[in-house]
C-alpha cells in the first residue's frame, strides 16, 4: 500500500499560495467636499474602494424616500488613510462630481456608494458586496421663496460623535480611549439625522409644511440667509454652535424674527471653525490647553456656560444642561414617565389640546429622554418661575416641566456648578425679546410625532403654525 509522504516545505509553499491567492477586503467609503450646495453648485465626492469601479445612488429623505440620481461603472481607486485622519481629513481626490440639478429640492440627500465582485480568482469566490454612505445638504437657490421656515441641520454635532479614524470630540469611543480636540468634515462622515431630524422633517412634509433646510455651518458663512425667513428650526440634538452662528441667530432674534428648538443638550458648546471651515475644535473641559486661553477667553472652545465665557445657552435658548440632565438615559430616571406635565394650560402653545393643569403628555412616545435643558427654578403656589440668575430671559414663561438629572461625574466637566447628583428638570417654555423663542428642553420631542402622539402634534403645529407667520 502506497503512503502519502508529507514534506513540511512543500505544505509552506501550498499555504502561501493559498493566502496569495485570497481576494483583498471589499470596502468603498466617502465624503462630501461640502456640507450644503445650492442647486447649480458641483457635488464632488472624495471616494476610496479597493473595487475597479463603484456604482453612486443618491435619495432626498423627506416625507419618503426619493431616488433622484445612480450611477454604475464609475473608475475606482484605493488611497492611503493618514494617521491624522481624525483631525485633519483624508485628502482623498475626487472621485465623482457631478452639477446638481435645478430642480432638486432643499432637503437632506444621503449618498449610497455600492460595490461588488466575485470573491478570489482561484478560492473565496463569492458574489460579494459592499456599501458606504455619506450625505450632504442642499439649500434653495432662493431663501425664503417658497417657505419661511428654515430648519438648520445639526451637522457640527454629527461630526463631533464621528469617530472614524479613531477619535471623535469623546473619549469613551476613541482609540486607546482618548479624546480629540479637532475633527475634521474630510473624512467618511456619522450622521444621526435618523435619530431626530428625520422623523420631524417626515412628520412635517407628509402634513403640508414646506421647509427649507441649511446646515449648521450656513449660520456663520450664510448668515444673510436669515433674513428670508420668519422661523428658524433647531431639532433633535443640536449640541455645538460657533460664536458667528449664535450671533446670527440673536441678531435675528432681535430683529424681530422667531426660534423653535425641538431639541435638547442645545447650544451647549462653543466650537470654532478652522481649516477652512473643514475641521471643528472644542477643548471641551481641557479649556486650559485652548490656544486661546491666554488671549481671548471669550471665544474658547468649552461649555458655552463656563465661567470665562460668560454666556450661558439660556441666554439664546431660554434653557441650559446645567439645570437640566438625563431622563431614561444614563442611569438617570431609567423607570420615568417620559412625560411633561402641564403647568400653564391656557397659553397659546397648548391651544386646542384640551390638556389641564397637572395633565401629563407625550409618556407613549417618551418625547423626554435621553439629554434635556432646563433653568433653575423657584415654586410658588405649585406653580413653577424661573429665579433668571442662570441666564433664563425675564419674558421666559415655563410651561411644563420633567424631572432630569446629571449622571455621577458630570460635575466634573462643569466648575463652580452643583454637587454630583444635580437634579433637574427638562423645561418647556416660551421668551419674547423681539422676536419668540419656543423650546422643548429635551431632544426627543420628534418621537412623538414619529409615534403620532395628537398632543405632541398639535403643539407643534401650533408652533410652526403661529411663529411662520409675518
Amino acid at each position: 500500500m502506497n503512503k502519502a509522504i508529507l514534506i513540511p516545505g512543500l505544505l509552506l509553499s501550498c499555504f502561501s499560495l493559498l493566502v496569495a491567492d485570497e481576494p483583498r477586503p471589499l470596502f468603498i467609503e466617502g465624503y462630501s467636499s461640502q456640507l450644503s450646495y445650492a442647486p447649480g453648485e458641483e457635488l464632488k465626492l472624495h471616494t476610496s474602494t479597493s473595487a475597479r469601479q463603484f456604482g453612486i445612488q443618491i435619495t432626498r429623505r423627506g416625507a419618503k424616500k426619493e431616488t433622484v440620481f445612480s450611477k454604475t461603472g464609475i473608475r475606482g481607486a484605493e488611497h492611503p488613510i493618514p494617521e491624522n485622519a481624525s483631525s485633519h481629513g483624508c485628502k482623498w481626490p475626487v472621485g465623482f462630481k457631478m452639477v446638481i440639478p435645478t430642480d432638486w429640492k432643499s432637503g437632506y440627500y444621503e449618498v449610497s456608494l455600492r460595490v461588488e465582485d466575485g470573491g478570489g480568482k482561484f478560492i473565496h469566490r463569492n458574489r460579494r458586496t459592499a456599501e458606504g454612505s455619506c450625505h450632504f445638504i442642499l439649500r434653495t437657490a432662493n431663501p425664503g421663496k417658497k417657505s419661511k421656515i428654515l430648519l438648520q441641520f445639526s451637522v457640527n454635532t454629527y461630526n463631533a460623535y464621528n469617530n472614524w479614524g479613531g477619535s471623535s470630540l469623546y473619549g469613551y469611543h476613541g482609540r486607546a480611549k482618548l479624546q480629540g480636540n479637532q475633527v475634521s468634515f474630510n473624512r467618511p462622515p456619522r450622521t444621526i439625522f435618523n435619530n431626530w431630524e428625520a422623523p420631524f422633517v417626515t412628520w412635517a412634509e407628509s402634513n403640508g409644511y414646506e421647509l427649507e433646510y441649511a446646515s449648521n455651518m450656513d449660520l456663520e458663512l450664510r448668515p444673510e440667509i436669515l433674513k428670508n425667513y420668519r422661523l428658524i428650526l433647531s431639532v433633535g440634538h443640536d449640541e455645538y454652535w460657533s460664536a458667528p452662528m449664535r450671533d446670527s441667530l440673536e441678531k435675528f432674534i432681535a430683529d424681530g424674527g422667531n426660534a423653535a428648538f425641538f431639541s435638547g443638550n442645545s447650544v451647549c458648546w462653543q466650537v470654532r471653525w478652522e481649516a477652512g471651515g473643514r475641521a471643528l475644535t472644542c477643548w471641551k473641559q481641557w479649556f486650559n490647553q485652548d490656544p486661546l486661553y491666554s488671549q481671548d477667553h471669550r471665544l474658547l472652545s468649552t461649555l458655552w456656560s463656563h465661567h470665562l465665557v460668560k454666556r450661558p445657552e439660556n441666554e439664546l435658548t431660554g434653557v441650559g444642561f446645567l439645570h437640566g440632565g438625563y431622563h431614561r438615559s444614563h442611569g438617570q430616571f431609567m423607570d420615568g414617565k417620559g412625560s411633561y406635565t402641564v403647568h400653564r394650560p391656557d397659553h397659546w402653545v397648548f391651544a386646542g389640546t384640551n390638556l389641564k393643569r397637572k395633565d401629563e403628555f407625550g409618556g407613549k412616545d417618551t418625547i423626554v429622554g435621553y439629554e434635556c435643558d432646563g433653568c433653575e427654578i423657584e415654586w410658588r403656589d405649585g406653580l413653577p418661575f424661573p429665579t433668571h440668575k442662570d441666564g433664563t430671559p425675564k419674558s421666559f414663561t415655563i410651561l411644563a416641566t420633567c424631572p432630569a438629572r446629571w449622571a455621577p461625574g458630570d460635575s466634573l466637566w462643569y466648575d463652580k456648578w452643583p454637587s454630583r447628583d444635580h437634579s433637574g428638570n427638562a423645561v418647556l417654555g416660551v421668551y419674547q425679546n423681539g422676536g419668540t423663542v419656543f423650546t422643548c428642553g429635551s431632544t426627543d420631542w420628534s418621537h412623538g410625532l414619529r409615534g403620532k402622539d395628537p398632543k405632541v402634534i398639535q403643539i407643534t403645529k401650533n408652533v410652526l403654525d403661529r411663529l411662520s407667520k409675518p
